[in-house]
């Protein structure tokens, strides 16, 4: 059957319409639907990775990178209902209040959380990000209407039908949660068009995704492009420490946005850091582009081109360089960066300081893995996205974050005078 414009219109429509009485709903009852939705995940483990298997098994020609992204476990089914708990036990933000003031003449203004809207999430590969959007976005007082990749529609399939289920249960319209039903590329178009439905426009995935939402939206579009991270080891830094830090930021899980692409390390450390740091990426299968410095302490070396330094892998392959100074490392930084997430490895607390003020990231880390940057790893439970847009917010977006401050004013006949 042919699917039309008006099917995404009215799918934005009874979202609208949806959200609308989301938006009065209690907390009891959203926590219901959590909970549900918690307990479901854990009871059809089954069914969800016989669907994953089936998408994997359609798909044989995806990247590698893509395949670590799509593939789902036990391990990380119970992640998922682990992250649903969390943000159920979170505090509610709706009704937040964020500042009070009372005017000398007795007039007493709130700042207060209010939900956004509705929401369209547009995502690839990652099956988890379904159920996370919809735990935060009802949890917040949000809609959403969601659209996977191609390449997950099996996983995605049998995860909704789960949340459908949860919405029920809960008594909470089935509306407030959609998957777009058009899976037509031009239909994600079509829906970011709506603005006077949709209200924001989230989307996860490649560059080419992102810059079709964006060229689209008539709402605003919060996102990241993609994930050019970097991690430098400071003259001052623990060898030891620089080791565990870089293989967890390069190998815990390659295929992410917050994987570490690029290694800077200060000449001062390199004689004594670089064999033992290049040993360690090796046993772990990691292939090295490295700069003369680098390539002279390691016969299997890809000499690093200029496209290196610009290059999201998300793949067992890192470009690494030997700087000279502290400055030079920032102004690599500077002009390879997407703006995501970058580290510094010192136990110099002045360099670290300069590092966090130096650096025009949505986060920056000191002493720490990048892989860290993270919803759940945040406390947040989940995340809906991770933005590096210069508005609203900025990193892994939780509960607080999918809500916009508004003003509440309790007056007793107050007149403008």
């Amino acid at each position: 059957m042919k699917i039309h414009m008006s099917n995404v219109l009215e799918q934005a429509q009874a979202a609208k319409k949806a959200w609308r009485i989301l938006r009065r709903v209690d907390t009891a009852s959203k926590n219901k639907f959590l909970s549900e939705l918690e307990r479901l995940l854990r009871a059809h483990m089954s069914d969800v990775l016989a669907a994953n298997t089936r998408d994997l098994t359609d798909n044989p020609a995806l990247s590698s990178s893509m395949r670590r992204r799509l593939t789902l476990s036990e391990e990380s089914l119970t992640a998922m209902a682990d992250g649903v708990r969390a943000i159920a036990e979170l505090p509610d933000p709706v009704s937040e209040v964020i500042d009070s003031r009372t005017r000398p003449d007795g007039l007493r203004i709130e700042r207060v959380r209010l939900p956004i809207g509705v929401i369209a999430a547009i995502f690839e590969s990652r099956p988890n990000i379904i159920i996370d959007i919809a735990a935060l976005a009802v949890k917040s007082g949000n809609a959403a209407i969601v659209r996977g990749g191609k390449e997950a529609m099996y996983s995605n399939d049998a995860l909704y039908a789960l949340i459908r289920e949860a919405l029920e249960i809960a008594g909470l319209p089935h509306d407030v949660i959609q998957q777009l039903t058009d899976r037509r590329h031009e239909a994600v178009a079509e829906l970011v068009k709506l603005d006077t439905y949709v209200d924001l426009a989230i989307p996860r995935g490649g560059e080419n995704l992102v810059r079709n939402v964006i060229d689209h939206a008539r709402m605003p579009v919060i996102h990241h492009m993609r994930g050019m991270c970097h991690l430098y080891i400071d003259a001052a830094a623990d060898i030891e420490k620089a080791i565990a830090i870089t293989v967890n930021a390069k190998t815990s899980n390659p295929a992410t946005c917050n994987s570490v692409e690029s290694i800077l390390i200060h000449t001062a450390v390199a004689d004594t850091l670089l064999p033992r740091l290049i040993a360690a990426l090796r046993e772990r299968g990691v292939e090295i582009h490295g700069c003369p410095r680098t390539c002279a302490k390691d016969t299997e070396c890809i000499p690093a081109t200029e496209e290196d330094w610009a290059t999201e892998y998300l793949d067992l392959k890192v470009s690494m360089k030997v700087v000279d100074s502290f400055e030079e490392a920032l102004a690599h930084i500077e002009r390879y960066s997407s703006g995501l997430t970058d580290g510094i490895i010192t136990d110099n607390a002045n360099s670290a300081e300069a590092f966090f003020r130096a650096i025009d990231s949505a986060c920056v880390l000191v002493n720490a893995s990048n892989r860290l940057v993270d919803g759940a790893q945040f406390g947040l439970g989940g995340e809906i996205g991770i933005s590096t847009s210069r508005i609203h917010m900025r990193g892994p977006m939780g509960l607080a974050d999918l809500t916009t401050p508004a003003y509440r004013v309790y007056g007793n006949g107050h007149l403008r005078m």
